[in-house]
């Protein structure tokens, strides 16, 4: 078993910056491909960036190329996402999720049926 726990969600001005955590318990973390998903109210769960499980690749969805970053530390169970330059479009609920299957890093870690464990989300509100 597998758990993720988000942290770092807040109420933040437009154009500021946010640093998300996603802390997992479960062995074999180093392994995990990691990826963000966000779901606004009324809309589709939509990915937001994925990191390769050593941390080499990353992918990014086109609106928050340029101002989000993912990391990890693998030696803390952690992933995280660097937001900049925040839109009150990026309000949204934040979700990790680990993908324990797939062993190459690709574009399927875009779609949310890559990924087998999920955390409960935190909320990010951006404001104008």
């Amino acid at each position: 078993q597998v758990q993720l726990v988000e942290s770092g969600g807040s109420l933040v001005q437009a154009g500021g910056s946010l640093r998300l955590s996603c802390a997992a318990s479960g062995r074999a973390f180093s392994t995990y491909t990691m990826g963000w998903f966000r779901q606004a109210p009324g809309k589709e769960r939509e990915f937001v960036a994925a990191i390769s499980w050593i941390g080499d690749s990353t992918a990014y969805a086109d609106s928050v190329k340029g101002r989000f970053t993912a990391s990890r530390d693998n030696a803390k169970n952690t992933v995280y996402l660097q937001m900049n330059s925040l839109k009150p479009g990026d309000t949204a609920v934040y979700y990790c999720a680990a993908d324990l299957r797939l062993k190459s890093f690709s574009s399927a870690h875009y779609t949310p049926e890559a990924y087998d464990y999920w955390g409960q989300g935190t909320q990010v509100t951006v404001s104008s």
